[in-house]
């Protein structure tokens, strides 16, 4: 979700659901050391519950890494052994650490000696031919042994060399039933399932068989998929706003930002997908499209985008966000 979850898209996130993690935008370790790290680092307090994910294979800088974000007030620090993309291979993190368990361990240990919030691993199933189930279990075991917290499991294996990230999303098939076999095996580690959840009725699903689920793109692209998560999957029955109140309510947030040198398309990109499937959206897309990057747009974007959609659309999605 790199360029995505940024605290922009994070922020909007939490006025539609009140419960669920939050997860960063993966952050590598020389960005956070050598670069610009409050630019990385920094969320509004209303993100919590939030996690920072870090990209890296040294222990040492992970370490530190993972200090400045328990410095920051993270509440969970998790590390990214599950990207396939040519540009993380080349920095040796990501998918490419499965076939290193042993480094990823020393890493996770690092890391767990440096905060005492918890610390997570994302990864695949496997990697190129390297995917047998007792070669998952074994890297499993590794980090479980060295401290993990919860394991973030994508029921894919990856691919490193001839399918693009985006394919290596698509063309591996899923295999729930390892996530399964592998959450059985390991009782004391709590794992949450990853890829190819799209509807809140699948989430419900696997949350009862598992310790819960990560929703990646369908969530930024459908961001109203998560306007029943509160009631469905926490328990939590508060009434929920409009998709027009949830605007209302960013618009604060958005003229901060705008107040703090923010153009306005960086934080209007994350709210094209707000009215899919509702009268209006593709006005309401287009709209945005063509005015956010003008010189000196403000909130007056967003507002004269929001009249293009009927104030009444109601909040159908809830319903088909179920199905």
């Amino acid at each position: 979700m790199l360029d995505w979850t940024d605290r922009h898209f994070r922020f909007f996130a939490r006025l539609i659901s009140h419960h669920i993690w939050l997860y960063s935008e993966m952050v590598t370790t020389g960005a956070l050391i050598h670069g610009d790290s409050a630019r990385f680092l920094r969320f509004d307090p209303a993100e919590h519950p939030l996690a920072l994910q870090l990209g890296g294979s040294d222990p040492a800088e992970l370490a530190c890494c993972a200090r400045m974000g328990a410095e920051w007030g993270y509440d969970e620090i998790n590390l990214n052994v599950g990207c396939p993309s040519d540009r993380v291979q080349n920095g040796r993190f990501g998918a490419c650490l499965m076939a290193e368990p042993d480094l990823v361990a020393e890493c996770v240990a690092a890391m767990k000696a440096a905060v005492s919030v918890p610390v997570s691993v994302k990864t695949r199933i496997g990697i190129d031919e390297r995917d047998s189930y007792e070669q998952l279990a074994d890297f499993v075991a590794r980090i479980a042994a060295a401290g993990c917290d919860l394991l973030i499991l994508h029921a894919r294996k990856a691919w490193l060399q001839g399918l693009s990230p985006r394919e290596n999303r698509e063309v591996p098939p899923l295999r729930y039933d390892v996530a399964v076999r592998l959450g059985a095996d390991f009782p004391g580690l709590p794992l949450v399932l990853n890829g190819g959840i799209t509807t809140l009725s699948q989430a419900r699903h696997w949350c009862e068989r598992l310790h819960g689920v990560m929703i990646g793109r369908e969530a930024y692209q459908n961001p109203w998929l998560l306007a029943a998560a509160d009631s469905e999957l926490f328990g939590d029955h508060h009434p929920v706003p409009s998709r027009h109140q949830v605007l209302e309510g960013y618009y604060p947030y958005v003229e901060r930002c705008l107040s703090e040198g923010v153009p306005l398309n960086s934080i209007s990109r994350h709210l094209l997908g707000l009215f899919n499937g509702c009268p209006g959206a593709r006005r309401w897309r287009r709209y945005l499209s063509e005015q956010s990057h003008r010189h000196g747009a403000g909130v007056e974007v967003l507002r004269a985008a929001a009249v293009l959609v009927p104030v009444d659309v109601g909040q159908s999605a809830l319903h088909e966000s179920l199905s």
